[in-house]
């Protein structure tokens, strides 16, 4: 079972890494990791296990975030009508993207950051996914609002980029207009 321990942070080099991607068949160990982030991120959400094991709640996670530049990343997050995205995706690429920006009022937070950092972090209100499963099937999935903006910044994780590279340097609190605000 992964833990917070198991969590690489800021300054680790594998943050900013690009991934590379997998190939199919996967090996036994990549299929274990990608099981294993999504079994973090349930635990992490179950206020008892959470508390028993010392587990920061997620949403999302990126096998870069584990010291493994490989293209994995799991998602398990619940859109405003409590759908559930629960994902384990291998070489996740986005597809299309809305024209339409989006962000979160209080920020984006990360498992590998353990400091607040302010300011908007504008990303596509909408987006297409490419990605496959364990076994190299092809999945196409769309995504909106909160989970879109989750599976951004995952796929951020894996081109080497952190949330807070997004935000505006000069001045953290400037949301350009026309951006959705969700939260």
């Amino acid at each position: 079972m992964l833990t917070m321990d198991d969590i690489v942070r800021e300054g680790h080099p594998a943050l900013r890494e690009v991934a590379s991607e997998v190939t199919f068949p996967l090996s036994d160990e990549e299929k274990k990791l990608g099981h294993d982030m999504l079994e973090f991120l349930i635990n992490s959400q179950d206020e008892e296990l959470a508390e028993k094991y010392g587990l920061r709640g997620g949403v999302g996670i990126a096998a870069p975030q584990l010291a493994v530049t490989k293209r994995i990343l799991a998602i398990h997050v619940h859109d405003e009508k409590d759908r559930l995205y629960s994902y384990v995706l291998y070489n996740p690429k986005i597809r299309s993207h809305s024209v339409q920006q989006a962000c979160l009022s209080g920020g984006e937070g990360c498992l590998s950051v353990d400091r607040e950092v302010p300011g908007y972090v504008v990303r596509s209100e909408r987006v297409t996914i490419d990605a496959f499963d364990e076994n190299g099937i092809p999945l196409k999935l769309r995504f909106k609002d909160y989970p879109a903006i989750v599976v951004q910044h995952e796929i951020d994780h894996l081109n080497g980029i952190m949330f807070y590279d997004h935000i505006n340097k000069e001045n953290p609190s400037y949301l350009p207009p026309d951006v959705d605000v969700f939260g």
